[in-house]
């Protein structure tokens, strides 16, 4: 027992580092708020667009939510930061992950959003048109809000996942949490800095979840 609470929770060993490890926390945070926001406004965009039936558009847009949904995220941001110059477009490390991430969640987004949509009843739409409105002010006014709500559980479980993502920042040097925890590591030779990290990913998404679940309920009691 001694030798665990040595090793994980030698809190005093770290404390000298507490700084470091809380700079990489807002960092990880940051990219994480930024991430759900962009994939999730991209997604919705996406879904909203095919919901037109524009065939051309349609096609450029499964072939974008194919290639983001199948190439590992490690691959895309390590594109977008090292490819990205070869055409004169540099960006720093962490609006890069960012880019990277949100594309990713925007195309698990777009379906998720879209499959919300179609499993709206019809009716929903005959409704709509038979109160005089247009097609875009049904689906504004009528069909997505209930698409959304029926998106969330799914949206969020996915969005966390990916945000996770923001650890393989690292491989650009971001400084983001795990990271540093990693670094610390590897000076001190104790893992209590794994610990700690993981513990602030658990501040992180914990809100999260919860703040996902009262709009669940929320969205229930309006139903």
């Amino acid at each position: 027992m001694d030798q665990i609470v040595y090793y994980f929770f030698n809190w005093t060993l770290i404390s000298p580092h507490l700084p470091e490890i809380m700079q990489g926390f807002w960092v990880t945070l940051q990219m994480a708020v930024m991430t759900v926001i962009l994939g999730t406004v991209l997604g919705l965009g996406l879904a909203v667009l095919r919901c037109y039936g524009w065939r051309p558009v349609n096609i450029l847009m499964t072939l974008y939510v194919d290639v983001f949904r199948a190439i590992p995220q490690l691959v895309i941001i390590v594109l977008v930061f090292f490819a990205l110059p070869s055409v004169g477009i540099v960006i720093e490390p962490i609006p890069a992950t960012v880019l990277a991430l949100s594309l990713v969640l925007s195309a698990f987004a777009e379906e998720i959003f879209w499959s919300g949509i179609a499993a709206v009843p019809t009716g929903q739409w005959e409704a709509g048109r038979s109160t005089g409105m247009g097609f875009s002010q049904t689906l504004f006014a009528i069909i997505l809000p209930q698409a959304v709500r029926l998106a969330i559980p799914p949206l969020t479980n996915r969005a966390i996942g990916i945000t996770k993502g923001t650890t393989l920042g690292s491989v650009i040097a971001v400084p983001e949490l795990l990271n540093v925890s990693s670094n610390i590591q590897s000076n001190i030779a104790n893992p209590t800095a794994f610990t700690a990290g993981a513990i602030l990913f658990c501040l992180i998404f914990f809100p999260f979840v919860h703040l996902t679940r009262v709009l669940e309920r929320r969205y229930a009691i309006k139903s």
